[in-house]
């Protein structure tokens, strides 16, 4: 079989290959998921413990930002309507026991407590907390790309009296 069929196949299998796996990145930015509206149950969320507000962490990173309140109840994270972060694979909520999480070297080696993928990248969300958590040791929140391992946005929290 002459060369040129052959160059021809493998540009054709690597080009397929290619736009495939560029596909799977491009695929939130293009479709993304509707935004959440979740709501509280009545006597579903007890007492709130702590509040905070998502940041964009890193300035010259176009990508990954996040904006919005979150509040802490003893039971549940709740991430408000308000809540937006910058689409991506695999986004986790985490309870960070660091303050002032801005680096993803802040949270990697962490004893960080996995909340669950993120359902949506706006509107609100709630994340129940393991029983037997102590809120008072995780002062962020963050949002994390399990796939990457790169902070996405953190929140501090201010912990109520």
């Amino acid at each position: 079989m002459p060369r040129w069929i052959w160059t021809f196949f493998l540009g054709g299998a690597l080009g397929t290959a290619f736009g495939v796996a560029v596909g799977f990145f491009v695929f939130p930015y293009v479709f993304p998921p509707p935004p959440a509206m979740e709501t509280l149950a009545q006597g579903e969320a007890t007492r709130v413990a702590a509040r905070g507000t998502f940041i964009h962490a890193d300035k010259n990173d176009p990508i990954h930002y996040g904006m919005g309140k979150v509040t802490v109840y003893d039971n549940l994270v709740f991430l408000e309507p308000d809540f937006e972060v910058g689409p991506g694979p695999a986004f986790h909520v985490y309870l960070v026991p660091r303050e002032k999480v801005r680096r993803s070297s802040d949270v990697a080696g962490t004893m960080f407590v996995d909340l669950g993928k993120l359902r949506a990248f706006q509107g609100s969300q709630k994340y129940p907390i393991p029983a037997g958590v102590d809120l008072k040791k995780f002062p962020s929140v963050v949002i994390w790309c399990a796939q990457f391992d790169v902070l996405i946005s953190p929140a501090d929290l201010a912990f109520e009296s």
